[in-house]
C-alpha cells in the first residue's frame, strides 16, 4: 500500500516564523528553500516565499522582489546556500 507522501502533489507550507525582510537584511542567513507564486492583489505579479536559517531559527520571508525571485531560480541547484540579504538603490540583492 502507497503512503499520502509518495503520490500527493499538495504545496509544501514552509516551516518557520514568518518575519519581514527588513529583519534580515545585511545579516548572513542560510537560504533553504523557495517557492514563487502569483501575487493575491490586483496589479501584483509573483512573489517569493523564502525559507531562511539565522542564528539557529527557521524563518519565512515573503517579497515582492523579481531579483530575488530570479536568483532563486537562477542558483536553486545550490540550494541550500550562505548569503546576504542586501539593498541597492530600490531592490534588494543576494550577495
Amino acid at each position: 500500500m502507497k503512503r499520502f507522501s509518495e503520490f500527493a502533489s499538495e504545496d509544501q507550507q514552509f516551516e518557520g516564523d514568518k518575519v519581514r525582510l527588513d529583519d534580515v537584511l545585511n545579516k548572513e542567513i542560510a537560504v533553504l528553500a523557495y517557492k514563487i507564486g502569483k501575487s493575491k492583489y490586483e496589479g501584483k505579479g509573483d512573489y517569493v516565499t523564502i525559507q531562511i536559517k539565522e542564528d539557529e531559527h527557521t524563518k519565512v520571508v515573503f517579497t515582492g522582489s523579481e531579483v530575488l525571485a530570479s536568483q532563486c531560480k537562477k542558483y536553486q541547484e545550490h540550494l541550500p546556500f550562505l548569503t546576504t540579504i542586501k539593498k541597492i538603490d530600490r531592490y534588494y540583492t543576494f550577495t
